[in-house]
């Protein structure tokens, strides 16, 4: 059994997979205690499914810390 989206590609959108199962694992969370899904009508069945298709279609992403501080540096 192939799970969709697979790996590699989501290492495309998220280079460090401990940084990919935190993401969707948080996600996930969300989407059970009733946050809507991001992206119209998901493949998948599971919270977890849908997260990794949100993050494969690009609506969830995250910004590293250190962008954060550059961010509030310039401000």
């Amino acid at each position: 059994m192939m799970l969709e989206p697979s790996i590699d590609s989501l290492q495309e959108k998220i280079k460090s997979k401990y940084t990919l199962v935190t993401l969707s694992a948080r996600r996930a969370r969300e989407l059970k205690q009733g946050s809507a899904p991001m992206i119209d009508k998901p493949t998948s069945h599971q919270q977890v499914g849908v997260a990794l298709e949100e993050i494969q279609s690009g609506k969830l992403h995250y910004i590293e810390a250190d962008e954060i501080q550059e961010r509030t540096e310039t401000t």
